[in-house]
């Protein structure tokens, strides 16, 4: 089938960590065009690949079929409009927008353009997080009683000339991180009843919430999601606790530590974690009670653009269709008002 030729709004850290190594590692896709305004960072690593100066230079190009938008979080909902009028198919990075109200805009303006829309989700190819799907899948620990999923990160300090960091153009560990967990825990769960958050500035300067504590209330299960960046002795990355078992994992998917030191998706053992960094699981199987590591399965990045490529090519299911993603921005804002009046907030249908 014909390849899909693939725009890039930016080369920051998302750009060359985790989209254009996947990109280029298919053949489904090439990537044509980068928009570097200043530099021309993306040079040494595709040389192949044409640097643009402005974002309308992928909009006008005809042969660019598919626009991966992944600048500053406060553009997201500009850009991705802008290129959805132009008839372009977009990824946009997470967070999907910073309210629901544009969520709900650009979903309607591709449902009406008969456009891809998809949002890089692309934790849901964890090694960690396919690990806890299959576990629940199976039953192993029963009828799961509580889900606790914490990203810990520590740096005391405001780290200077970032815009995460700024507040000027969006930013916020709710926003940044929140959005993997509470995708993950929805993609699990549903949609829950309520929550109850916390969110709060930790660090000395901080301008972002750097801390958050979400609760999720369902009927039967307790669910709670955990970031800062002032943790700095290891906790466990999932706890799981079911009426026959439970299951603790720690350390995180290894894919961003090997991309950001230049490994490439295509190379052996990708997404494989060994024995050591294997999950505990200590339940009962076949009423025989059994402890010990419970292997991981494979983290897959790719996954993510092979089914956006076989959506738009064969009209398979969109894994990570943006009108989904909608439900996490309502959860994120649900967050910060209840962070506001420090109350449970319903959340509705």
């Amino acid at each position: 089938m014909e390849i899909i030729k693939v725009g890039m709004a930016a080369f920051g850290m998302s750009g060359k960590v985790f989209h254009a190594p996947f990109i280029t590692a298919n053949p489904n896709f090439e990537l044509t065009k980068i928009v570097e305004r200043s530099k021309d960072l993306s040079k040494e690593f595709y040389p192949k690949v044409r640097i643009v100066k402005s974002f309308d230079e992928l909009l006008t190009d005809p042969e660019i079929e598919l626009i991966i938008v992944n600048t500053p979080d406060s553009t997201h909902y500009e850009y991705t409009k802008q290129a959805l009028n132009a008839g372009k198919h977009v990824i946009v990075e997470k967070p999907f927008t910073t309210t629901v109200s544009q969520a709900e805009e650009l979903v309607f303006l591709a449902r009406e353009k008969a456009l891809t829309l998809s949002v890089y989700q692309n934790r849901r190819w964890d090694a960690d997080f396919l690990t806890v799907q299959h576990i629940i899948k199976k039953g192993l620990l029963g009828r799961l009683v509580e889900y606790e999923s914490t990203f810990q990160r520590y740096r005391n300090f405001i780290k200077p000339g970032t815009w995460k960091e700024s507040g000027e153009a969006g930013g916020g560990l709710t926003y940044n991180l929140g959005s993997h967990l509470i995708d993950q825990a929805l993609v699990l769960f549903g949609k829950p009843e309520a929550i109850y958050a916390e969110t709060a500035i930790m660090r000395d300067g901080g301008k972002v919430d750097d801390y958050f504590l979400i609760r999720l209330i369902y009927p039967q299960i307790k669910v709670n999601l955990k970031a800062s960046y002032l943790m700095r002795e290891p906790l466990p990355r999932f706890i799981l606790h079911g009426t026959l078992g439970s299951y603790v994992k720690y350390g995180t998917d290894k894919q961003e530590e090997a991309l950001t030191a230049g490994e490439k998706p295509d190379s052996p053992h990708w997404g494989e974690e060994t024995e050591e960094e294997w999950g505990i699981i200590n339940t009962e199987i076949e009423e025989k009670v059994f402890r010990g590591k419970y292997p991981s399965l494979t983290g897959n990045y790719a996954g993510f653009y092979q089914n956006v490529y076989e959506h738009i090519r064969k009209d398979t299911p969109l894994l990570t269709d943006a009108q989904d993603i909608i439900e996490v921005i309502k959860v994120i804002e649900a967050a910060y008002k209840s962070q506001q009046t420090r109350s449970v907030i319903t959340l509705k249908n």
